[in-house]
């Protein structure tokens, strides 16, 4: 199967390059699959360079083939994609998209632009898939500083029109699905999953916590609707609970938000133990989560299902994350333990904080049902269900072609109907046995919900762990 992934890619560090570089390395490890990254082109790199301002000189990551065939803001990103697509004739082109991917909201006709091209694609023969990690009816405009809000919304109810022509097309919170098939009638929606960035996760280490200080985590890019004020309010209370806490803020400004971080830095007190640890490398993220007590998550708003709060599930650290119904959603899709306060109180904050550091038993809990949830949607199990999706596609079409042709000429009209029948590829086991789960997966209609889907569960008022399972 040949496929295409078109997303912004490693160096360049705009939106989803991360989770795209998780997908393509997932991707290469079956050897059936010839894949193929259509990926950004590497100018103004550094908008989101190192805490200092400066950046890397941009090198391509080996083992990876990677065409740069599309700018950030262009208006010619649809024909010079077609292009490169035309050329390469892949099985399946993946698309992996924010709003803001092609362009930000400063230049709406190249955003707008970029968004067409799935449905560009689609009409020029390829199957297309899109994963579209959030949807504009659940974003918060003034927190993300858009400007002149209803002409935007009209534009951008216009460009989901135009992803939903696309062949398929996930999406990663429930409700947003429900959101498209309610005002866009949408048939053709998926509910997938983030995920968690590794390929196996491991059990938390718990004496790497609280020894020799309880850390408070907070991870992220500030200054839009992920912001720090109500963190830095409610910390010296947590403190007064909690003597031996530490903060750790990690994560550079939003590209939108230059010097955003250092300027709360600025303003808080010299004896509060607050560390700001500024961009952090992939290399270093493991242990920053493994010697974390709790992860908060002082949001305004969300735009789409939370990377931080997927990676507390991957390392099995407990989550205190503000009470936004997109959260809840997340909550309970992917079996998260979350502890919810209530947005902006400080004060509610602090207490929801404390009350897991005070108890190590509640911190236990909370950690081992997050690493369960994360071991249910690693990076590997994410990507397996998506190739067992754009295989069971390729086998409906190759039979629906061969079924409605027989011997030059076409058969009757009741077969002609199979063509939208729920063709079904059952791939042999060692045992010679059906693959049930691709069975199952294949009785699905296609506008239901992937799998990796368990029971559900958060943590919200004052609940305790173990009643809210």
């Amino acid at each position: 199967m040949k496929i295409c992934l078109v997303a912004a890619f490693p160096p360049s560090r705009r939106q989803l390059n991360e989770y795209s570089w998780n997908i393509a390395r997932e991707i290469q490890r079956y050897p059936d699959v010839e894949l193929t990254i259509l990926a950004d082109e590497l100018g103004d790199y550094d908008f989101a360079g190192e805490p200092d301002g400066e950046s890397e000189p941009p090198r391509e990551l080996p083992d990876f083939n990677v065409i740069r065939c599309w700018k950030f803001g262009s208006m010619g990103t649809p024909a010079r994609l077609l292009s490169t697509i035309r050329r390469l004739q892949p099985d399946v082109v993946w698309f992996n998209l924010v709003f803001s991917s092609f362009a930000g909201p400063e230049s709406p006709f190249a955003a707008f632009a970029g968004l067409s091209a799935p449905a560009l694609t689609r009409a020029a023969g390829f199957y297309t898939h899109i994963t579209l990690h959030h949807i504009i009816e659940h974003v918060d405009f003034g927190d993300a500083g858009v400007k002149r809000e209803k002409l935007y919304r009209l534009g951008t109810n216009v460009a989901t029109r135009a992803l939903l022509q696309a062949h398929s097309v996930s999406v990663l919170l429930s409700a947003y699905r429900r959101t498209l098939m309610k005002k866009y009638a949408a048939q053709n929606v998926m509910v997938g999953t983030h995920g968690t960035f590794a390929t196996v996760c491991s059990p938390p280490d718990f004496t790497m916590r609280n020894n020799p200080d309880r850390r408070i985590l907070a991870f992220g890019h500030w200054g839009t609707y992920k912001r720090l004020e109500t963190l830095m309010e409610a910390f010296p209370l947590v403190l007064k609970k909690v003597p031996d806490a530490r903060l750790v803020v990690a994560g550079g400004n939003h590209h939108t938000r230059p010097g955003y971080w250092e300027s709360v830095r600025a303003a808080q007190p010299k004896h509060l133990p607050i560390e700001f640890l500024g961009y952090v490398h992939d290399k270093d993220v493991p242990q920053m989560f493994r010697t974390s007590s709790i992860l908060v998550m002082p949001y305004d708003s969300s735009t789409g299902s939370s990377g931080p709060a997927h990676q507390a599930c991957e390392f099995g650290v407990p989550i205190v994350c503000a009470d936004i119904p997109d959260f809840h959603c997340m909550a309970k899709d992917d079996d998260m333990a979350i502890s919810f306060y209530k947005t902006g109180n400080a004060t509610d904050l602090a207490d929801k904080m404390a009350a897991i550091l005070e108890s190590v038993e509640l911190q236990r809990q909370m950690s081992l049902h997050n690493y369960q949830a994360g071991i249910q949607m690693t990076m590997a199990n994410v990507v397996r269900n998506y190739l067992r999706w754009f295989e069971l596609h390729r086998c409906k079409r190759e039979i629906a072609d061969k079924s409605l042709w027989a011997g030059g000429r076409r058969l009757p009209g009741w077969r002609g109907r199979l063509k939208s029948a729920p063709f079904i590829h059952l791939p042999e086991t060692n045992s010679g046995g059906a693959d049930r789960e691709m069975v199952e997966a294949a009785l699905r209609p296609v506008a239901e919900s992937m799998p990796l889907r368990g029971t559900r569960a958060a943590l919200s008022d004052n609940d305790e762990y173990a009643d809210a399972r």
